[in-house]
């Protein structure tokens, strides 16, 4: 009876070091800020949301191995609420952000990928960490209901899209929140 509950407790007690490691008791600030500007490349996504990793994977590989260029940074930015919409419906765009050394290049690039310049704006921002995978979901439960808070005290629309920017050098996943 003594060793199961020594057992129980330190199960406990590393489940809540892995929370705390990942994120899960880390408060997350919401801002306002001007952002944007950066060139994505990226792939359409009509469905579900888990589908973004393997977009976002498949345009780093074609980058890196057919055109040489290396990306550090991915992103998803999801059009539509899940709450809302059903997930054959949902609409997405996921792929890399393009480095500023490698923009010029975006010309050559166009004809065989998707290219746009995301528009510089004001958005709700947050950020949090980045670990490994579990990192995304953490980030998820947490973050979104923070924005959509911030949103709603400060009178700023609700809906519109939220892009979830992959910070890989910086270990970060930054959020922004459409708010006009």
């Amino acid at each position: 009876m003594k060793t199961t509950l020594i057992i129980l407790i330190s199960l406990i007690i590393l489940i809540l070091l892995m929370l705390a490691w990942l994120g899960a008791f880390k408060k997350v600030h919401v801002y306002a800020a001007r952002q944007g500007g950066e060139t994505l490349v990226y792939e359409t996504i009509k469905g579900d949301y888990r589908q973004s990793a393997a977009a976002m994977n498949r345009i780093y590989y074609r980058l890196l191995n057919e055109d040489k260029i290396e990306t550090f940074k991915g992103f998803g930015i999801y059009y539509d609420n899940p709450k809302k919409v059903s997930k054959d419906q949902l609409r997405s765009e996921a792929g890399c952000i393009l480095p500023p050394a490698d923009v010029a290049k975006s010309e050559a690039l166009a004809g065989k990928y998707q290219l746009k310049v995301f528009t510089e704006a004001d958005y709700l921002v947050a950020e949090f960490p980045y670990k490994n995978k579990l990192s995304i979901f953490m980030s998820i439960a947490k973050v979104y209901p923070a924005l959509n808070k911030y949103a709603e005290q400060h009178n700023y629309n609700t809906e519109g899209f939220v892009m979830e920017v992959y910070d890989i050098p910086n270990k970060k996943i930054f959020y922004r929140k459409q708010i006009n």
